[in-house]
């Protein structure tokens, strides 16, 4: 037995390696940076948790879950592996005991979210610590061109060069050709070093059912009636979830809800129940899914198209886990198409809004720093969050800011122990400077207020010391801490700033990514309308040429090829109704020029499409623009058709 089989069997109890899994952890001994493309399942976390073991140092996990972390953890210390997260959840003192474990090598694995970089006192304590691995889970998120795009991840290549980290690991189950030579790229993975298994699942049955919206329920029902065990069904939109879970229930179906909307508690509880078996079928958005292990889901349900190719593998990917056969049904129909393709458009800023965000920084920058907070910016600039934070790690990968560090800029407090048993309980040194603190502080009636520039003026007290007094107090339960407002902290590079082709060159980027995004939808609809074996299909799109050309448990394979139908006859608007709609619109904005940076002699094509089509933009929130009667007249519409019909209302109208 070898050395590896010896520590497999001793430390996991597992007997024998699965495909790919022996090749890989090889390669990372020997020291070569790996790509390792599993499918969902297919013991990809093995590969990272049995090199981490017999490698001298620290490995260090960047995941982009809580959930996932959590569970990894749980495994971990089954096997007495230890491993620990630093996230959101830990207290003071837990967070100050792991990094002391860390420190002395106790701990061999720590996962953190990629977001935890940007803190400026872990990166302090991560420069100080030998690292032997940086393993990225779900690394199609590093790729531009992969889905669930994730802005923070581009920066992982930057980061594993400035902690000296000498080997990687990329685990996906989901990448294309090109997202996978894209990420192998990003790291210098060499092609010999790729370990891609197969995408082939033979125990998956996959049907796609052309269904008008009216009749989607009542086959939904007649499905799940048909199936055994316990499912998960797929929706867009979070009142869909709700909406879908009631009707079956009213159908006597157990089912519940859960989708991003719901507090942290109750969608801990409803996963928990789903996993216990306690509640058989879960009708969720795609917020349901990653971390979700359980191995005996035996069919899924998509009531509504799935976003891309890659969430639909993934999602199906979920069941039938156990080797035991499951099902996947698709009820489809091409009204959701333009939802779908909306949320796209949405997310790409206009030109004017990158502008505006270089001129915000050109006059905010102070001593070559500039401060952000994501949410005012947001809307101010209208761009949503999202699309600004890869906006702004587009900036740094041009050279034109560095992120230095985050801080809250508003923080409040109140006394759970009182302030006189709070200032005892601390030496002399600290007792004094804890008085100074409270009596600085500016008090309403329970809340106060810390005072920085007046602990800075009278005592020469840095910001960093009363903040970590504050959360020592209410790690230790003596005061309720509040904080508000996350100001981020960037170094500006004036020159790259001033650049004149900076604009074009953000602004063709998001027109990139946008065309992409568009071509991924029309390649899902092209799928499922394909005549071709669709196990083959999706096999071939994650560059698996080994599957069979008939898999025989489609239903392509069956001779149902599926012809997606437009079941609601809703008219085209005309252009007489958009030209009112646009009217309005710019009578509203009018009205409103005193409190808004976007006057309506300045409200752009894409603006007007988008009030017309029925986006959520942050300035059409700020500016209340819903409750106007024209808002979403043109939502059954696809984009490009509004957008020649607005074009050719304004050209009339000049």
């Amino acid at each position: 037995m070898s050395t590896l089989q010896q520590s497999l069997k001793t430390t996991f109890g597992f007997d024998d390696f699965r495909i790919g899994q022996e090749q890989t952890i090889t390669q990372l001994l020997n020291g070569d940076s790996s790509l390792a493309i599993f499918p969902t399942g297919a013991g990809k976390s093995l590969c990272y948790q049995l090199a981490a073991i017999n490698l001298p140092h620290l490995t260090l996990v960047v995941s982009p879950l809580l959930a996932l972390m959590k569970d990894q953890l749980a495994f971990l210390h089954t096997k007495g592996i230890s491993a620990a997260s630093i996230d959101s959840t830990l207290t003071f003192e837990e967070s100050q005991q792991i990094t002391r474990d860390v420190r002395s090598g106790k701990i061999k694995i720590l996962m953190v979210s990629v977001e935890r970089f940007k803190n400026e006192r872990f990166r302090q304590f991560i420069e100080s610590i030998a690292i032997s691995m940086l393993v990225v889970d779900e690394a199609h998120c590093i790729s531009e061109w992969g889905h669930n795009f994730r802005p923070d991840y581009l920066k992982l290549p930057r980061y594993r060069q400035e902690l000296n980290i000498p080997l990687v690991l990329l685990l996906t189950a989901t990448a294309t050709k090109q997202v996978k030579l894209d990420m192998a790229r990003k790291f210098a993975i060499s092609q010999e070093h790729i370990v891609q298994t197969g995408f082939y699942r033979s125990n998956l049955d996959l049907s796609v059912l052309p269904v008008a919206e009216v009749a989607k329920n009542q086959t939904l029902v007649d499905l799940i009636r048909h199936q055994n065990g316990c499912g998960i069904i797929y929706v867009t939109l979070q009142q869909s979830a709700e909406k879908v879970a009631d009707f079956l229930q009213q159908q006597g179906i157990s089912a519940k809800a859960y989708h991003a909307g719901f507090k942290d508690e109750v969608r801990k509880q409803i996963q928990q129940d789903f996993m216990q078996g306690k509640i058989p079928i879960i009708v969720a958005t795609i917020a349901f899914g990653m971390g979700i292990d359980k191995s005996d889901i035996r069919f899924v349900i998509h009531y509504d198209l799935p976003k891309s190719i890659e969430n639909y593998s993934q999602e199906i990917g979920r069941s039938g886990r156990d080797k035991g056969n499951a099902n996947c049904f698709t009820l489809a129909n091409l009204d959701g198409i333009h939802t779908v393709e909306n949320f796209v458009y949405a997310d790409t800023p206009e030109r004017s809004s990158i502008e505006y965000v270089l001129q915000n920084i050109r006059s905010e920058v102070q001593n070559g720093q500039w401060e952000l907070q994501v949410l005012s910016l947001s809307n101010a600039s209208n761009i949503k969050q999202l699309p600004l934070k890869t906006l702004l790690v587009q900036l740094e990968l041009l050279g034109v800011i560095d992120a230095k560090f985050s801080y809250f800029a508003d923080f409040k407090f109140k006394f759970v122990t009182p302030k006189e048993q709070i200032i005892n309980l601390f030496n002399a040194d600290r007792n004094e400077f804890l008085a100074q603190v409270f009596s600085c502080a500016k008090m309403k009636k329970i809340w106060g207020e810390p005072d920085f520039e007046l602990m800075h003026s009278r005592f020469n007290a840095p910001r960093k010391r009363i903040v970590s007094a504050l959360e020592y107090l209410a790690d230790q339960q003596h005061i309720v801490l509040e904080t508000k407002k996350a100001t981020e902290v960037f170094s500006v590079n004036i020159a790259a700033l001033n650049n004149s082709e900076l604009v074009d060159t953000l602004a063709h980027y998001f027109l990139e990514k946008e065309q992409a995004e568009i071509e991924r939808i029309s390649k899902l609809v092209a799928f499922f309308q394909s005549d071709r074996c669709l196990t083959q299909q999706l096999a071939h799109y994650f560059d698996d040429q080994r599957a069979p050309i008939n898999c025989g448990h489609c239903s392509v394979c069956r001779g149902q090829v599926a012809i997606l139908p437009y079941s609601s006859k809703h008219q085209a608007v005309s252009s007489e109704t958009t030209a009112l709609a646009i009217l309005q619109l710019q009578q509203h904005f009018s009205g409103l020029k005193s409190t808004t940076e976007h006057p309506a002699d300045r409200l752009s094509i894409d603006t007007i499409c988008r009030f017309l089509s029925g986006m959520s933009v942050p300035l059409f929130t700020r500016a209340k623009v819903r409750q106007l009667s024209y808002f979403g007249v043109c939502q059954y519409m696809r984009y490009a058709e509004i957008k020649a019909q607005v074009a050719n209302c304004l050209k009339v109208n000049h």
